[in-house]
């Protein structure tokens, strides 16, 4: 008998498998089976497991074989299937199985009309190469001040297709461009063999990565500015240390560089508030917040990027927003115009391997026609 159950929200592996009709001890030990492979906290909401029941190991007692759970299997993602197989007299193994998907490459572009999501996205540009693609700029562009109608952008990226030509995912950027007001802005993806370290890097060999993002969301409107103003719920002029973002509740901040997160709670009318140490210089912070990010917590360790909470309109509020403040010793400055410091330059043989490099990208996207409205992947 097969039984397949979807994960709903706040589900555990355990909760899935015993909900399924599976006994606790034998969910117990499929689960420590997937554990080698597989770590359960990562499940997803709408994701299926499937489950199998069969004749186990003989009944001791009467001599016979007894019914009971003989294999678990998820999909981790379009091309792994990872598995919990029981095998008589040993128990549960773990199984993954990879499927092989054919690489392709994809150039896209277009002109911006009103906003760069909108238009990568009218290109038939993927989301997750969109998201990704403002990420890669986020240090250095200001995409609610310097995007401008008529701007330009291109990105070459990797899709996957199954053996039908079927696309199934789509993978990294290898190159970008965007043309803002006549200036060009471009990123590499290269992996520097010294570290086995993958980052983005510009034509110059200088890493795009900042100790800062300027933006911490994606998608959102500058709705207050640094600067004295009239506070929205108090009515007088107020001094407004940090700079507001407006965007629909529930959207994901990120951390805007990597660091210790020196404060997650409630705290007056900030609101849910979490504040992260970056180093010995700077410190960032967030309010307002609906609910924070999974794992967000005093003490915790965040990585540049990672989601540490979700718009909100708690606090002092008048409407959900991101309250966002970037403090240097201690002391808040605007945002959008403190000079964040750069990342890593490379230098040398490093260089030379890295123009070596976009050479042969430059040669690789001038061959390949560019297209301004995509299919999207068929992802299941």
């Amino acid at each position: 008998m097969t039984k397949t159950v979807s994960v709903s929200k706040g589900d555990t592996l355990m909760a899935v498998l015993t909900r399924a009709g599976a006994d606790r001890t034998e969910s117990h030990e499929a689960i420590t089976a997937l554990n080698e492979i597989f770590d359960p906290r990562s499940l997803k909401i709408g994701q299926d497991v499937t489950l199998y029941f069969g004749n186990t190991d003989t009944d001791q007692e009467s001599g016979t074989a007894a019914p009971g759970l003989i294999r678990v299997s998820l999909k981790e993602d379009v091309d792994r299937q990872l598995a919990a197989v029981r095998t008589p007299g040993e128990g549960f193994t773990a199984q993954e199985t990879i499927l092989e998907l054919d690489r392709k490459t994809v150039r896209a572009g277009g002109v911006i009309q009103s906003s760069l999501f909108l238009s990568a996205a009218q290109a038939g540009i993927p989301t997750k190469t969109i998201v990704d693609l403002i990420r890669i700029f986020s240090y250095d562009v200001d995409f609610q001040r310097e995007i401008q109608p008529g701007d330009g952008f291109e990105v070459y990226f990797e899709r996957f297709a199954d053996e039908d030509g079927r696309v199934l995912k789509d993978g990294a950027i290898i190159w970008a461009s965007m043309t803002l007001s006549g200036k060009e802005y471009s990123a590499y993806r290269f992996r520097t063999s010294d570290d086995g370290f993958t980052d983005y890097y510009n034509a110059q060999g200088q890493s795009i990565k900042k100790t800062l993002m300027r933006t911490p969301i994606d998608g959102a409107r500058l709705t207050s500015g640094f600067g004295k103003r009239k506070h929205p719920t108090l009515g007088y002029t107020k001094m407004h240390r940090g700079v507001d973002f407006g965007a629909r509740s529930g959207t994901p901040i990120m951390a805007a560089g990597n660091g210790t997160v020196e404060m997650a709670a409630r705290n007056g009318g900030y609101g849910n508030y979490v504040r992260i140490r970056h180093n010995s210089e700077y410190k960032t912070a967030y309010a307002h917040m609906k609910n924070f990010g999974k794992g967000i917590r005093k003490g915790a360790r965040v990585k540049q990027g990672q989601i540490i909470g979700y718009v909100g309109s708690t606090g002092r509020s008048t409407g959900p927003h991101l309250h966002y403040e970037v403090h240097r010793n201690s002391k808040q400055i605007n945002p959008l115009s403190v000079k964040l410091p750069a990342g890593r330059k490379l230098g040398g043989k490093m260089l030379a391997a890295f123009q070596a490099h976009t050479d042969g990208i430059r040669k690789e996207v001038a061959g390949v026609e560019l297209e301004t409205k995509l299919a999207s992947a068929n992802v299941e």
